[in-house]
């Protein structure tokens, strides 16, 4: 038998006061949880951003199985296609981005917000006009420098020389450059990267060349360089297959940060 019930006045006032009370708890959490959201945030933008006078890096390995994927020259057609494999593999990477197609750069805030780290190469990547001078170096990485903080809102300080820092290239345009240039970066607060593993992607490969020259035991940390290019189809398509290979031997995929390992080639310019 169902009995009407009547239910005080003051129940009710206690009753509703509860529930302001639970609403006003839940709002003060979701604003505790969203500041600490922003804080995480800006902290992850100081750590990642040029700070002249602040270490970057360590060149001591440690024993950890860790790759360092890193790409060169996107953002282009292919960073998305790129993205999502990452993401199938919950792999992290470091992109190091140029100027030169300006119709893909929101994928420059795509990948950083899907936790990737954003680097700098070149803005224009012309060999001829970025290491015609110190000046002319400085203000190329200055303008890709403004490209990635339209986008992410600062300047990273991770660089790639456009050849790496072991190039000879430039020798065609100025004598001993990369003799200046090297010092001058980290004085700038900046750290550069080569790599101890190339795809061999760069030029003219095959999947099968590129998973061949990707793959190796060799080191506990490997910094793999490959290319993020409209003409890469075969690196995407060898993608797959060389995180596949570094994850049954244990390894785990970081992008770079400034506790990373820092690979350097000897200087040749």
């Amino acid at each position: 038998m169902i009995m009407n019930m009547v239910i005080p006045l003051k129940c009710l006032e206690q009753l509703n006061q509860c529930l302001n009370n639970t609403g006003t708890i839940f709002w003060y959490f979701l604003d505790k949880e969203k500041k600490k959201e922003k804080e995480a945030e800006e902290q992850r933008k100081k750590e990642l951003s040029v700070q002249p006078g602040v270490t970057v890096g360590t060149t001591e390995a440690s024993d950890e199985k860790i790759v360092y994927l890193t790409f060169d020259d996107g953002p282009s057609e292919n960073t998305q296609k790129v993205l999502d494999i990452l993401d199938q593999y919950d792999a992290k990477a470091t992109f190091f981005i140029t100027g030169q197609k300006p119709e893909y750069r929101p994928m420059i805030k795509k990948a950083y917000d899907a936790g990737h780290t954003i680097g700098l190469h070149s803005f224009c990547h012309d060999y001829e006009t970025v290491y015609s001078s110190e000046e002319a170096y400085l203000k190329d990485l200055e303008e890709v420098g403004e490209i990635a903080k339209e986008q992410i809102g600062f300047v990273p300080c991770f660089i790639r020389f456009p050849g790496g820092s072991s190039n000879t290239v430039s020798r065609n345009y100025m004598e001993g450059i990369m003799s200046v240039l090297v010092p001058k970066v980290l004085e700038l607060g900046y750290q550069y990267y080569d790599w101890n593993v190339s795809s061999g992607d760069g030029g003219t490969a095959t999947t099968e060349e590129i998973i061949a020259q990707s793959e190796t035991d060799k080191y506990h940390q490997v910094m793999l360089l490959f290319h993020d290019a409209a003409t890469k189809e075969t690196t995407i398509e060898a993608l797959p297959t060389v995180l596949e290979y570094y994850k049954n031997l244990g390894y785990s995929f970081k992008a770079i940060d400034r506790e990373s390992l820092v690979v350097h080639h000897q200087v040749n310019n």
